[in-house]
């Protein structure tokens, strides 16, 4: 979850509206200071949340299917820009939502997981793809970076298909609805930010 968050945000990706078998799959982009979260029968929504001056944006997110099942097949593309280069040293700083009983709860951050700080972006993307190692597919096919310094300029990722296996989440995250929002900066200076609503459903 922590690398999803982190590379999302990363590559600085930020509308779109998509229906597929009956569901409705709602998205909306915007550069409000407090843009709304759509959360009504489709769950996944997302936005900019950055000022109009920041450097990196999502343009287009889409995830299927809506809630994403864990584990399960999912359907992903996005499409961003950055005018600047994403270079270290870059922390990110997430904020983690789930909705109890009709309220939004913060969820603290456990073990890297949760409403999180990471400081050092650069170095947690080695440690998962190291040094020298060609970025895992399909952004080795779509020519997309996985490390240090994502260079200024237009990224897109197009329709893929993902398999995600089982994985041991914390007993809270096995199902749900979820608000997140990570915000990416520099020596204190705001690249960007995204909100990003979704739904979990433990298979």
């Amino acid at each position: 979850m922590k690398v999803i968050f982190v590379s999302l945000i990363c590559l600085g990706f930020g509308s779109t509206s998509q229906a597929d078998k009956g569901k409705t799959f709602h998205t909306q982009t915007s550069n409000d200071s407090n843009p709304r979260m759509i959360l009504d029968q489709a769950s996944f929504s997302w936005a900019n949340c950055g000022s109009k001056k920041a450097p990196a944006v999502l343009k287009t997110l889409s995830l299927q299917p809506d809630p994403i099942s864990i584990p399960g097949d999912l359907k992903a593309s996005a499409a961003g820009s950055t005018t600047v280069n994403l270079a270290a040293p870059l922390k990110v700083n997430i904020t983690l939502h789930k909705e109890v009983a009709g309220i939004w709860v913060k969820i603290p951050c456990v073990e890297d997981i949760g409403s999180c700080v990471y400081d050092d972006v650069c170095r947690l993307l080695e440690q998962v793809i190291p040094p020298g190692q060609n970025c895992p597919e399909p952004l080795y096919t779509y020519g997309l970076p996985c490390h240090c310094p994502f260079k200024a300029g237009e990224y897109s990722l197009p329709n893929t298909y993902f398999y995600i296996p089982p994985v041991e989440l914390p007993i809270w995250m096995t199902s749900g609805n979820y608000k997140a929002m990570g915000a990416l900066t520099r020596n204190q200076q705001e690249l960007a930010c995204l909100k990003v609503s979704f739904s979990l459903k433990s298979n």
